[in-house]
């Protein structure tokens, strides 16, 4: 067991807080198809990353009103396709518990915010005060703009955070915001990760701190 202390804490949500991969998968084999793309290098490049940013890699170069569309259609499918959207075990009673302790809490994701609210209601999972979305920042991941501002937003610095995360861009993102960082999930990183690391979020226990407004958080 880890053990971690922190004043604030801050959330991806795809694969760390919402199993949404059913929904992800099959919306991205349909761009893949319609446009022609590799589907194993757009998983490779978009996870953890704005789908902007990603369509914006693979079509930019077949004009603005394509790369819009494919755009569009991304939004729109994954914003309304919610069957088989669940809570990654522990999320909800993890969340819930920093809520009792009044801690510090952010979700920053990389979807938009109809899409963070989608998403986390229909995986029954309680949604923090403080969200960043795609719409807040100017730099998705894996720049740290998201981690910074969550951090922020919440009157804390990055380094004074645990950051939870499961995929490679995330992950960057966090390290160079300067939070801890805990990696939910187990096959998701191509690269090797020296942190914390836990399956699900069913055994993340987080308990008052010994100074004040500190957390400890075991994993």
């Amino acid at each position: 067991m880890t053990t971690l202390t922190a004043r604030g804490f801050l959330f991806d949500m795809d694969g760390t807080l919402v199993d949404s991969t059913a929904v992800v998968e099959a919306v991205w084999a349909e761009l893949a198809a319609q446009y022609g793309l590799d589907l194993a290098e757009l998983h490779a490049f978009g996870h953890g990353r704005q789908s902007r940013t990603t369509i914006h890699h693979f079509l930019a170069d077949r004009g603005a009103d394509v790369a819009a569309a494919a755009l569009r259609f991304v939004d729109t499918e994954e914003e309304t396709r919610l069957d088989g959207v669940v809570e990654i075990p522990g999320a909800a009673a993890l969340l819930g518990a920093l809520r009792e302790q009044r801690a510090p809490v952010a979700l920053v994701t990389s979807a938009s915010l109809p899409l963070a609210l989608a998403r986390m209601g229909a995986a029954g999972v309680p949604m923090p005060d403080v969200i960043v979305t795609a719409e807040r920042v100017e730099h998705s991941k894996p720049h740290p703009d998201g981690y910074l501002l969550g951090a922020s937003l919440l009157g804390l610095a990055a380094e004074d955070c645990v950051g939870f995360e499961d995929a490679d861009a995330g992950v960057a993102a966090v390290r160079s915001a300067g939070a801890q960082l805990v990696v939910v999930g187990e096959t998701n990183l191509r690269s090797t990760v020296d942190a914390p690391r836990v399956a699900d979020l069913s055994r993340v226990r987080v308990t008052a701190g010994e100074a004040p407004g500190t957390y400890t958080l075991s994993v």
